[in-house]
Parts: C-alpha cells; sequence; structure tokens
C-alpha cells in the first residue's frame, strides 16, 4: 500500500510540474530535425511507438535526443528521457535546456521498462523516449513482446508521442520503424548542427498516411 501511495503522489507531482504541451502537425509532434520530419511525413506521430533502430555504434542517436531536447525548449513542452544504461550526458545541453527534461536514470531494460509504463500511464508528457541503445541485447530480448503491445494500448489512448531507440529490430508492436542509416565520421562531429547531418530510412508505417505510403513505396 505503501507503494502504491508513492506511484500516486508521483503522479501528481507530475501533473503538476510538467503539464502537457503538444506541438501538432497531422496528429504529430515536430522534431524539427529535417530529415527526420520529412522521411516521416510530419515528426514524431502522437498516440503511437515509434521505434528507431541505430545499426551501428556511431549512428548518431545521441545528437537526435539532443536535437529533441533541444525542440522542447524552442516549443516549451517537456519531453521525459528514461535512459536504459545511465548513458546520457547532460553537460553539453546547458541548464536552460534540461529545464524542459525529465531524466530518469536506469541501470537496467527491466527498470527502463517499468519506467515507461508508469509515465505513459500518466499522460503528462507529449514526448517520451526510452533509449536502450547500450543496453545488452540478452537484457532486452528477454522482454516479452507482450509487454510492448501493453505499452502500445497505453500509448494509443494518450496525445503521447513515444520514441523507442534500439541497436537492432526490436518492437514489433512499433507502428513506425526507422532505421538511422549513418556513421558518425570526424566531419560530422565538428559540425555546428549534428542533427542536420543525419539520414533516415522508414521501414515501417501502420496505417499512416498516403504520403508515408508513398515513401515506403519509393
Amino acid at each position: 500500500m505503501a507503494s502504491s501511495g508513492k506511484i500516486v503522489d508521483l503522479r501528481a507531482l507530475l501533473a503538476e510540474r510538467f503539464p502537457s504541451l503538444p506541438i501538432t502537425l497531422n496528429g504529430s509532434l515536430t522534431t524539427d530535425v529535417p530529415g527526420f520530419d520529412e522521411t516521416t511525413g510530419g515528426g514524431l506521430h502522437k498516440g503511437a511507438i515509434t521505434e528507431l533502430i541505430s545499426p551501428h555504434v556511431s549512428s548518431g542517436s545521441a545528437s537526435f535526443i539532443a536535437a529533441l531536447i533541444q525542440a522542447a525548449h524552442r516549443n516549451r513542452y517537456f519531453v521525459a528521457l528514461i535512459d536504459g544504461n545511465d548513458s546520457f550526458d547532460p553537460q553539453a545541453l546547458g541548464n536552460n535546456l534540461l529545464r524542459h527534461l525529465l531524466w530518469l536514470r536506469c541501470h537496467t531494460t527491466i527498470q527502463a521498462m517499468k519506467s515507461a509504463d508508469l509515465l505513459l500511464r500518466d499522460g503528462n508528457f507529449p514526448l517520451v523516449i526510452i533509449d536502450l541503445v547500450l543496453n545488452p541485447a540478452r537484457e532486452i530480448r528477454k522482454v516479452p513482446q507482450t509487454s510492448w503491445y501493453r505499452l502500445q494500448r497505453l500509448v494509443e489512448a494518450t496525445s503521447t508521442a513515444f520514441l523507442v531507440l534500439t541497436r537492432f529490430n526490436t518492437v514489433s508492436s512499433a507502428q513506425l520503424k526507422v532505421v538511422l542509416n549513418n556513421i558518425w565520421t570526424l566531419q560530422t562531429t565538428h559540425s555546428q548542427n549534428p542533427a542536420s547531418c543525419l539520414h533516415f530510412r522508414v521501414t515501417r508505417a501502420h496505417g499512416r498516411s498516403e504520403l508515408l505510403r508513398n515513401i515506403l513505396a519509393g
């Protein structure tokens, strides 16, 4: 009972400190990363799971997360980052940007999944990110697909965009699957806007717009 009371108190605190202010475009949350928004037909789809697969060690997923936090700051909404392997480095972003971020530092995949369940049930964040890119593959494969379908059902009842970052194809219930195609180079690292150098490819789009179907067909 004490544990249940703490969860209720946490939900009340989240609702007070992080009111929902979604930015929409055709039912999507814009990321302000041109390559992603153009490829996906508007950004991260609300009420849906988007899986972003980074097959290479230096694909640039950390830069994409940073770009999402910057977009949240510019557009005045809040983002929750579930850090699956406690690998996020906030130092480069600065305190001003971090005011729009709730950072949950996890050490195992199970901790991260439980955190996602809590945040999606709460429904107070326009964007929830779970970063599993550096989590051990053996841990991720132990997560039953029924757990991902449960999260899908939770997010479908909200206006939240739920982004799952993985190293390999993981989430069978994801309505949108996108592959981060590039390999990070020294030249990219010195770019003033690394996120603008990212390249994306949609591999699955369930129940989406004609625009996305045309993208996949092309």
